[in-house]
């Protein structure tokens, strides 16, 4: 299964943020978008346009599954999005790919691991 996942890999920025904003809850799109500001300290935000463009695509992959509008939400049009147990799995294997580039970039750059300071 890794090997199918790699051949994912890297993630687009987008894609990322959006599995990893999901990845605690289900969200609306405008959730999705703040939730992203949020983790990034405002450094990354996602317009709608990408937002929903890239919520398009990870739907077909099957990360992502659209849940409709909440009975009781305030707009009936909201739809929310749930990450599935395939996006989870794509985002374990980024989140280590991603560690082993920064593990790599600290040697070649001589920065002490943090936690050995």
């Amino acid at each position: 299964m890794a090997d199918r996942l790699d051949s994912y890999l890297p993630l687009s920025s987008a894609s990322l943020h959006i599995l990893l904003a999901l990845a605690a809850e289900d969200l609306h799109g405008y959730g999705i978008m703040q939730e992203i500001a949020r983790q990034s300290e405002g450094i990354y935000k996602i317009g709608p346009g990408t937002l929903y463009d890239n919520l398009q695509k990870i739907i077909q992959i099957g990360w992502v599954q659209e849940l409709g509008a909440r009975r009781g939400d305030d707009d009936p049009r909201r739809r929310y999005y749930r990450l599935t147990d395939s996006g989870r799995d794509v985002l374990r294997a980024e989140t280590a790919r991603l560690t082993q580039l920064v593990r790599e970039a600290r040697s070649r750059l001589r920065i002490p691991n943090p936690r050995r300071v």
